[in-house]
């Protein structure tokens, strides 16, 4: 059934969501439709979250956008058509703040320099921070100090990415996210414009290279050269370079907004009813600023990518990793748009691994008076966010979290212990500054517990919003360590992302917690008692009950949050039928 609520001019779709990448069940798209059609999935999924891998990417497992044309190897026209058919909406995303290296804008800009209608597309970070700047270290402008301090950064160092232009210079382009440089082998042809002696190019080209396979940076060596040389020598070696990176945009481009109509059109054109504004509070940049959700000029972005958006019948939701003593989720909710609950995951560990309802119940309380429109999940592409749920320092003032910062490393400790992996962020000097986010697949975070697995099923289910449903979590998936460990730096996030076979799948389709979950997952798809009242009822800490009601339709939930026992009754034909916890270890 495909519930929906008003949202500004455009209709929030709602139901049940499944998020997958479109290889995630089986080789391609096509076998995850295949799926989608078995009878034990009808009436569990309205929407289906396709994450961007189903667009031509090159680099953080989709987020890297070359463009965004299907990728005709993983998605087709027809298997868009056979998802209308089935009565399942489209939520897709548009990275906002950044496209790859390999775009044909950033590609253009390589070929042509300063010529290029692209040239002005990306952020030039020199040509940004030169009136600023405290120093510039091989040939990178380095902010001053109360500017720098300021800067919310993803990784270590300065968030740039130094390429060489056709004239023989190189120029310095603000890289938020993910890069990598690729050294590529040299001859001693390579070198014959240098004046060197054929010995010597030897000795030069072997020593490269042997760097390379050493994966060491090979324009750091010292080969005895005057300056000169030495700088001819790095270039030629750069000049060979291949990159990979999420080059920040600029969007004070009129190109920029050019290139936002023509994609927001062309994922509406896909069926898109949903869109997920990736990496949006990084969009506009300003001197000064932290260049995290900069006010007023995010808010000025966001305004005109919604209205984009709402001329192509497409609702927005804004994603954002941020405290919640920071209290952005209350500004997004009060300017009309839906949230991403990034707060209930953690909630949901803390609750089960300590039996105590307070947390949990209370952000509810907060959803359900404050009128949220959310997204909600346990699982997702990404990690198991911690960060959010602290609490912060603004202008002085501190704001508690949802939980406490000893309650959040107690959730961390106990993740880590059962084999997550963590992702922290840092300064621009590389220095750790806080996590900000765990990685494992939820059933591992569990304990590989399949009792409290169900269970925190049904308390998504339960949750106002819409639940987001990440496949591996439906068909119980472990960590996947040696994707983890063969995925190399950054590869944290490779543990929950395991392709499923289809064989696997049959297997998984066989057993009691995945048929439950889909059971609970169409109850919550189907039941007319969702689109009315949630009710929190009177439960000591160690419980959780929550009713839901419209007119005569009702369901509730019943659960003990020591023994992982829980009973849900609902209206059916006159009468309650009853669905209880079947995976019981104990």
């Amino acid at each position: 059934m495909n519930n929906t609520t008003q949202m500004s001019s455009v209709e929030m779709p709602s139901g049940v969501m499944l998020n997958a990448y479109p290889d995630s069940l089986g080789a391609t798209l096509k076998d995850a439709i295949k799926l989608l059609k078995n009878p034990l999935f009808k009436d569990v999924f309205s929407m289906f979250y396709i994450l961007p891998t189903m667009f031509n990417s090159d680099l953080d497992r989709g987020f890297s956008i070359i463009d965004y044309h299907l990728n005709q190897d993983l998605v087709t026209p027809e298997d868009l058509e056979a998802l209308k058919e089935l009565g399942i909406g489209l939520k897709l995303d548009i990275v906002l703040n950044h496209l790859s290296v390999n775009s044909p804008q950033f590609q253009d800009l390589l070929k042509k320099g300063n010529t290029s209608i692209f040239k002005d597309f990306f952020l030039d970070w020199n040509a940004f921070w030169k009136v600023h700047s405290q120093d510039t270290k091989e040939g990178i402008v380095v902010p001053q100090e109360d500017y720098l301090n300021r800067l919310f950064m993803r990784k270590p160092g300065l968030p740039v990415l130094k390429v060489p232009l056709p004239d023989g210079s190189e120029k310095v382009y603000w890289n938020t996210f993910y890069q990598e440089i690729i050294y590529h082998p040299i001859s001693k042809s390579d070198l014959n414009e240098l004046n060197l002696t054929e010995a010597q190019q030897k000795h030069i080209a072997k020593g490269i290279n042997a760097a390379i396979v050493k994966g060491e940076d090979p324009t750091t060596l010292p080969f005895d050269l005057n300056d000169t040389l030495q700088r001819e020598l790095i270039r030629i070696v750069k000049q060979k370079c291949t990159f990979l990176g999420q080059m920040d945009v600029n969007a004070q481009s009129p190109l920029v907004w050019e290139f936002y109509e023509e994609t927001l059109k062309k994922l509406s054109d896909y069926g898109c009813r949903l869109l997920r504004l990736d990496a949006f509070a990084y969009l506009h940049k300003e001197v000064g600023q932290t260049n995290f959700f900069n006010i007023p000029g995010t808010w000025d972005y966001l305004d005109r990518i919604k209205e984009i958006a709402h001329r192509n019948q497409m609702a927005i939701l804004p994603e954002i990793h941020a405290e919640y003593g920071a209290h952005l989720h209350d500004q997004i909710a009060a300017a009309g748009h839906a949230i991403y609950d990034f707060f209930f995951p953690g909630l949901v560990l803390h609750t089960l691994e300590n039996a105590d309802n307070r947390a949990l119940l209370g952000w509810i309380h907060e959803i359900v008076e404050k009128e949220f429109q959310t997204v909600n999940m346990l699982g997702c592409h990404d990690g198991i966010p911690v960060l959010d749920l602290n609490g912060k320092e603004v202008n002085g003032i501190y704001s508690e979290g949802l939980l406490s910062t000893k309650q959040i490393y107690l959730i961390m400790d106990r993740v880590l212990d059962r084999g997550g992996r963590v992702k922290n962020i840092y300064d621009a000097e590389g220095n750790k500054l806080s996590y900000y986010q765990i990685n494992a697949t939820f059933f591992s975070a569990l304990g590989e517990d399949e009792a409290k697995m169900l269970l925190a099923r049904a308390l998504q289910i339960f949750m106002p919003g819409i639940p987001q449903v990440w496949y591996l979590d439906l068909f119980v998936g472990k960590n996947d360590y040696a994707a983890a460990n063969s995925a190399g730096k950054g590869g944290h996030k490779e543990i929950n992302r395991t392709n499923l076979v289809r064989p696997k799948i049959e297997e998984a389709l066989g057993s009691k917690i995945v048929q439950q979950q889909l059971e609970l997952l169409r109850l919550r798809n189907t039941h007319p008692a969702f689109e009315g009242e949630l009710k929190i009822r009177t439960a000591p800490e160690n419980q959780v009950c929550l009713e839901w009601q419209k007119e005569v339709y009702i369901a509730r939930l019943e659960a003990d949050l020591i023994t992982f026992q829980f009973r849900i009754q609902y209206s059916a034909n006159k009468t309650l039928r009853t669905i209880k916890n079947e995976c019981l270890a104990h």
